[in-house]
């Protein structure tokens, strides 16, 4: 007699982490059951869902797994309450819970600080329901085409013939493409190591961020321009593309950010449940929306 497959509830399974996790889940042999907001086409092995954390569909009493692809703090406010149990919790986070805590910009503070809450909020709530809980937290995003970075830059580029950074620019960071951050869910779920604990999950290459953005353009045909400016000019020349509706939101925080190392630690990952990130070979279709 085979035994029936282990059953996924994926939340934010139409996102840009939940598309190639659900691929992962349907190869390894799970049954997938995907919460979305918009209706999707059903298939054999996943099974949709139409709703929302305010407006959640009839949902079983158990599944061996639930993955949370979406805003953690929504997450984590659903699975405190949650009446449904399942022996491992996957949720994704951000290493802005990290970065952004100390932010002269009172609302990134906001962020930190709402994702701060939730992670604690989640390994309570798992401590007193007898369930295991692992927070993912990736760092920069890309892959899918639905990143407000990198995408964003692409965009921009193309529309210009050219893209614009401060000198400054020079900060450290470890893009992390989607399907490593599938990988690394799908992995923890079958780790005890992982067990109640948080994991940074950089990329598996650390750059500047001058050479990040101009190995996005690189990429892209024709490969537009890389112009770096001094800071001051660079302010003013903000100042007149906020006048013409461009970069409106582009903080004077973020424009530090630009010159911090934003450097994080695979290893605990990495030994917890083999993390292996891929360096970062940037392509165009990662930033062509389909």
């Amino acid at each position: 007699m085979t035994s029936s497959p282990p059953i996924a509830l994926v939340f934010g399974a139409s996102g840009q982490i939940g598309m190639p996790l659900l691929q992962r889940l349907r190869v390894a042999g799970w049954q997938v059951l995907a919460l979305s907001r918009q209706r999707q086409a059903q298939t054999e092995d996943v099974r949709w869902l139409r709703g929302s954390f305010d407006q959640m569909p009839a949902l079983p009493a158990q599944v061996a797994a639930v993955f949370g692809c979406g805003p953690l703090d929504h997450f984590a406010q659903w699975y405190a309450d949650a009446r449904l149990c399942s022996p491992r919790v996957i949720a994704f986070g951000s290493t802005s819970v990290h970065v952004k805590q100390a932010s002269v910009d009172a609302a990134e503070r906001d962020v930190a600080q709402r994702l701060r809450q939730a992670e604690l909020q989640l390994f309570a709530s798992a401590a007193a329901r007898g369930e295991a809980v692992t927070v993912l937290r990736p760092t920069l995003v890309y892959g899918a085409a639905r990143d407000a970075t990198l995408t964003r830059i692409a965009s921009l580029a193309r529309r210009h013939g050219r893209f614009v950074l401060p000198a400054t620019a020079v900060g450290r960071r470890q893009p992390v493409h989607v399907d490593d951050l599938a990988a690394a869910a799908l992995a923890a779920a079958a780790a005890r190591a992982s067990h109640g604990h948080g994991y940074d999950l950089p990329g598996g290459e650390t750059l500047a961020y001058c050479e990040m953005v101009q190995r996005v353009l690189g990429c892209l045909s024709p490969p537009p321009r890389l112009h770096r400016l001094p800071l001051p000019v660079f302010r003013a020349l903000r100042v007149l593309a906020r006048m013409r509706g461009i970069a409106g939101d582009l903080s004077d925080a973020a424009i530090a950010r630009m010159g911090e190392d934003l450097v994080f630690d695979a290893e605990p990952a990495r030994r917890d449940f083999g993390y292996s990130p891929r360096p970062f070979v940037p392509q165009a279709a990662m930033f062509t929306a389909r």
